[in-house]
């Protein structure tokens, strides 16, 4: 599994995994409170992308990537 320390690359690289194979995409979202950190994982089952972040700011754009996700999942397209 891989950590992608950066925002802009993690979001990049995983919509592009999402359009590769949209039918066995999925993503998991998950907060530790005792740690105070947000996880991000996606996964086509080949290959596996994760993104962690403590700052609430990255929590925002992270809600924002759903969002647009959810979007591409929702659509004919």
């Amino acid at each position: 599994m891989t950590f992608i320390p950066n925002w802009e690359e993690f979001e990049k690289s995983a919509e592009m995994l999402y359009l590769r194979n949209p039918l066995n995409t999925r993503y998991s979202t998950k907060y530790s409170h005792s740690k105070g950190v947000f996880l991000v994982k996606i996964t086509d089952n080949k290959k596996c992308l994760q993104y962690k972040t403590e700052v609430q700011q990255d929590v925002r754009k992270i809600d924002k990537f759903i969002t647009n996700l959810m979007r591409h999942m929702a659509s004919d397209e």
